[in-house]
C-alpha cells in the first residue's frame, strides 16, 4: 500500500514511476483479468450461446436477445439488494481485498460450472426449458452477481494508490490495461470458431483466475480500522446507514445530481455490452470472425479512450470530460441503430469503444472528486447501486421491445437500440446541472 507521505504529496509521480509502481501495477492487473471475464463471458460468448440455442429465425432471435438482457436484469436486481451495504463494510473496516477475494473466487467458480452444466446431455426439461440450458442462464446470473459485488472493493482501492492529483492518470491506466485482457481473452476464439460457443466459459473462467493473482498474493491492504467498543453491529443494519448515506447525499447536491445521471449513462452502457454480440450478427449481418474482428477494433479503441481520457479529465475537469463522452455515445449509438452498412457500423462500433471505455475513467474520477473522504466508502456504494438499478432498467427496456416487438423482425432491435439514445440524453440534461469547480 501506498506510504501516506507519498498519498499528501502535491507533486505526481511521473507516468512509468506511478504506472508501475507495484500496487497500482498489481490493481491495473485485476481489471485485466476481470475484463477477459465480461468481454468473452456477458458481451460475446453467453449471448452467442443462446442466440445459437434458441434463434434460427428473425423472430426468434429477438426471443434470444429477451432471454440475454432479462437474464442481466435479474442478476442486476440480486445486486440492487446487497452492493449498497457493501459500502458500508468498506468504510466499517477500511479494509477492500478479504471481501474481494472471495467474490472474485466465487465468480469464477460459478463461470467453471456454466461450462460443465453446458456440456451435460440430458432430456430432462425445466418449463419447456432444457435442463442444461436452464443451469446456465441460472450459474451466469450467479457469475454476474458475484463479479458485480466484487467491482465495488475493487473501485474504492483506487482512493488507496495515489494523490488526487494522480488518481485521473491511474484510473484511466486502469481501464487501458483492463481492455488489453480483452486481447488476451479473445484468444479463446480459434480454438471455437463459429459454433459450439459453450466451450469458451472454461477457459474464460481460468484466465480470471490466473491474472487475478499478482493482486491476491502481492496487493498489500493497510490494517484497517480499529473496531468501537461496545456491540457489534450486523451487517444488515447498514441498511439504516445507507438510508441515512442517501440523505446527506441529497445534501450534498453535487454527488446527488451526479448519481443521477450516472444512473442513465450506465443504463447504455450495462445495456449496449449485453447486446451488441448479437446484434452484430441478427440485425447488421456480421459473422462470428467480423464481430470478433469489429470488437478488438473497439478494444483498441477503448484503450486508446481511457489513456487519452485521463489525461483529458486533469487538464479540463472531470465534469467536462464526461459530458463529451455522453456526446460520443449518443453519436455511436445513433449511427448503430440507423445504419445498415456495415462500414458506418465499424465507425459505430469504434466510436463505441472510445465512450464506453472513458466513461469509466471520467465518471471514477468525478465520484473521488464529489465525495467526502470520510463516506467514500458508502458514496461508492450508492454509485454501484445506482449502476445496479440501472442496468436492471436498461436490459429490461430492451428486453421486452424485443419481446413484444418479435414479430416485426430485425426493426424491433433497431428500436431498442435506438431507445438507449433517450436515456443518454436525460443523464446528460441532468450532468449539465450538477455544481462542479476544477481543481487545476
Amino acid at each position: 500500500m501506498m506510504p501516506e507521505s507519498a498519498k499528501r504529496s502535491d507533486v505526481p509521480r511521473s507516468g512509468w514511476q506511478l504506472y508501475l509502481s507495484l500496487p497500482v501495477l498489481v490493481w491495473a492487473l485485476y481489471d485485466f483479468a476481470n475484463t477477459i471475464f465480461t468481454s468473452n463471458i456477458i458481451t460475446i460468448f453467453f449471448p452467442f450461446y443462446l442466440q445459437e440455442t434458441l434463434g434460427g429465425s428473425e423472430k426468434l432471435d429477438q426471443v434470444a436477445s429477451t432471454f440475454i438482457t432479462y437474464t442481466n436484469a435479474l442478476a442486476s436486481l440480486f445486486l440492487v439488494l446487497l452492493t449498497p451495504l457493501y459500502g458500508v463494510l468498506i468504510d466499517r473496516t477500511g479494509r477492500k481485498k478479504p471481501f474481494l477475494l472471495p467474490l472474485t473466487l466465487l465468480c469464477i467458480g460459478s463461470t467453471l460450472l456454466m461450462g460443465a452444466a453446458s456440456y451435460w446431455q440430458t432430456g430432462l426439461t425445466v418449463a419447456g426449458i432444457p435442463l442444461p440450458l436452464a443451469m446456465v442462464l441460472i450459474l451466469f446470473m450467479f457469475s454476474k452477481f458475484f463479479y458485480n459485488s466484487s467491482l465495488v472493493f475493487y473501485d474504492a482501492m483506487i482512493s488507496d494508490l495515489g494523490s488526487e492529483k494522480e488518481l485521473p492518470l491511474i484510473s484511466g491506466y486502469g481501464v487501458a490495461i483492463g481492455y488489453f485482457g480483452t486481447l488476451v481473452g479473445l484468444a479463446v476464439y480459434p480454438f471455437i470458431g463459429d459454433s459450439g460457443f459453450h466451450r469458451s466459459f472454461i477457459p474464460s473462467a481460468l484466465m480470471f483466475l490466473i491474472f487475478s493473482l499478482p493482486l491476491f498474493l502481492l496487493y498489500k491492504e493497510g490494517p484497517g480500522k480499529q473496531a468501537p467498543a461496545g456491540p457489534k453491529p450486523s451487517f444488515f443494519s447498514g441498511y439504516r446507514e445507507i438510508w441515512q448515506t442517501f440523505k446527506e447525499a441529497r445534501s450534498y447536491r453535487a454527488v446527488f445530481l451526479f448519481m443521477i445521471a450516472y444512473f442513465f449513462f450506465n443504463d447504455a452502457v450495462a445495456t449496449a455490452i449485453a447486446v451488441m454480440g448479437v446484434y452484430a450478427k441478427t440485425v447488421i449481418g456480421f459473422s462470428t470472425g467480423q464481430f470478433i474482428l469489429l470488437y478488438l477494433v473497439s478494444t483498441v479503441s477503448s484503450i486508446i479512450g481511457s489513456f487519452l481520457f485521463g489525461y483529458v479529465t486533469r487538464s479540463v475537469g472531470s465534469k467536462q470530460a464526461v459530458g463529451a463522452v455522453a456526446v460520443i455515445m449518443i453519436v455511436s449509438i445513433a449511427l448503430a441503430s440507423l445504419t445498415a452498412n456495415q462500414g458506418l457500423f465499424w465507425t459505430a462500433g469504434s466510436l463505441y469503444g472510445i465512450s464506453m471505455g472513458a466513461m469509466w475513467v471520467t465518471s471514477r474520477t468525478m465520484i473521488v472528486e464529489l465525495t467526502p473522504e470520510a463516506k467514500r466508502g458508502q458514496f461508492f456504494g450508492l454509485f454501484a447501486f445506482s449502476g445496479k438499478v440501472s442496468s436492471i432498467v436498461g436490459p429490461f427496456l430492451y428486453g421486452t421491445i424485443t419481446l413484444t416487438m418479435a414479430d416485426y423482425g430485425n426493426l424491433a432491435s433497431r428500436l431498442a437500440l435506438g431507445s438507449l439514445i433517450v436515456l443518454v440524453l436525460i443523464g446528460l440534461a441532468v450532468h449539465l446541472r450538477v455544481p462542479y469547480t476544477h481543481k487545476k
